[in-house]
């Protein structure tokens, strides 16, 4: 059975138009009219996520709308969580789960066939709209396509071309229909710059939460409780975790010749615990299967890599040192591109050095372990950082929450509108 969607005008409201909008001439217009007729909700979506993160935010959003549509059907390129949620994979995200500037040349072959496969089962199946969020430079391609195929694009994230690129703004304009950002300085830049957005606020600020006491967490890994817990957080990526493991582990060896310590991994959907066996047999780090946010909300520091990741451990109070790394030729290439006073998110919204910033050349295993060895040891130090973080908790829980509405249901709520707009639910 088809699903239907009915929109009323408001008392008042435009009663001299008719549903086009334009003078009702025939003088039908009536307080309460049927604004549209009864319609078919959208018969399917394409969604597409290139990423963890964005895989875990399109996944909410799937659920959402399929609470309003049930029958409506969603594929596309999907991750385990939008797998989950029951997306349809035609092309797997852990394929194009790559990052730096020079690092995805040599990915390039592989990317491209899934690219031409995702744009051939949107030319085929012709949904009535497209989701896509993170790996904008893959996105930004299909977006284009689509937009040849006149099919309505929704961008779920937005990419962070106010910290570095900010040229891709002009492609933003011409190929996405409807922009959601998620932190609230952005929406001001986009919006100078001519794009239809909406701000919906963060995702995470109502979902992050553990799911065990400390206690029971610990009690379930053997966890020593008289020693303190560090989560070590090299990435979602396969590639950037393999770049971070030598550096971390050099700091988790330094780090325990001065007293005890538990070092947990909290593998990522798109590694595995499996995929850390070798890499980490014989260090003092143990790979677990996923429960980040218990890790991050139970230990006493965290060494998280920048990123998604920052945001969730700001979220759940984990005092941490962030770090990254890419190819010396990416960095080179970044250098010029970015253009930020921080490189954590965590600083960016506090508009403050609220966290260490260990990157590139400056990530080694002893700068690692001396900046956690700091605050392990100066308890004003660590609790200083927590009100901070504290402060940059509230300012994403509380403008997610403002009207009281959830950000998942506003963008919902939006691409509802990009559909209206578009004619789909007309």
């Amino acid at each position: 059975m088809a699903s239907y969607v009915v929109f009323w005008r408001p008392e008042g409201i435009r009663n001299d138009c008719n549903k086009f909008g334009k003078p009702d001439t025939a003088g039908r217009g009536t307080a309460r009219q049927l604004l549209w007729s009864l319609s078919p909700a959208p018969r399917s979506i394409l969604v597409s996520a290139g990423e963890a993160s964005g895989d875990y935010y399109a996944a909410e959003l799937v659920r959402e709308l399929r609470r309003r549509w049930p029958d409506c059907r969603f594929f596309g390129c999907a991750g385990p969580h939008l797998r989950e949620a029951g997306v349809e994979p035609v092309v797997r995200s852990e394929d194009l789960s790559v990052v730096g500037i020079v690092e995805v040349v040599a990915h390039l072959p592989r990317i491209w066939l899934r690219f031409r496969r995702l744009i051939s089962q949107a030319a085929h199946r012709k949904p009535e709209l497209a989701i896509l969020t993170d790996s904008p430079d893959f996105h930004f391609r299909v977006a284009r396509k689509l937009k040849g195929l006149s099919i309505p694009v929704v961008y779920l994230i937005a990419p962070q071309v106010w910290a570095w690129r900010k040229g891709r703004v002009k492609i933003m304009r011409r190929v996405i229909d409807q922009l959601l950002c998620i932190f609230p300085f952005e929406e001001a830049f986009f919006r100078q710059h001519k794009i239809r957005v909406t701000y919906i606020g963060h995702p995470l600020a109502s979902r992050v939460r553990p799911s065990l006491s400390r206690a029971e967490f610990f009690r379930k890994h053997n966890l020593d409780a008289g020693r303190p817990l560090i989560a070590v957080l090299p990435g979602s990526r396969r590639s950037e975790a393999l770049r971070h493991l030598p550096e971390l582990v050099r700091a988790a060896e330094i780090m325990s010749q001065s007293r005890p310590l538990n070092f947990l991994l909290p593998a990522s959907p798109t590694c595995g615990a499996a995929f850390f066996e070798e890499p980490l047999a014989g260090t003092p780090i143990r790979a677990i299967e996923g429960e980040a946010w218990d890790a991050m909300a139970h230990c006493d520091l965290a060494l998280a890599a920048s990123g998604t990741v920052t945001v969730e451990a700001a979220l759940l109070g984990a005092p941490m040192v962030t770090f990254y790394r890419v190819t010396e030729l990416s960095w080179k290439l970044g250098k010029w591109l970015v253009d930020v006073p921080f490189y954590s998110m965590v600083n960016l919204i506090a508009e403050k050095r609220v966290v260490p910033e260990l990157m590139q050349h400056e990530m080694t295993g002893e700068r690692l372990a001396a900046e956690a060895e700091c605050l392990l040891d100066n308890a004003a130090e660590r609790w200083k950082m927590k009100k901070d973080l504290e402060r940059v908790s509230a300012l994403l829980a509380g403008t997610s929450m403002a009207g009281g509405r959830d950000p998942i249901m506003k963008a919902a709520e939006a691409v509802e509108r990009t559909l209206r707009v578009s004619g789909v639910t007309q």
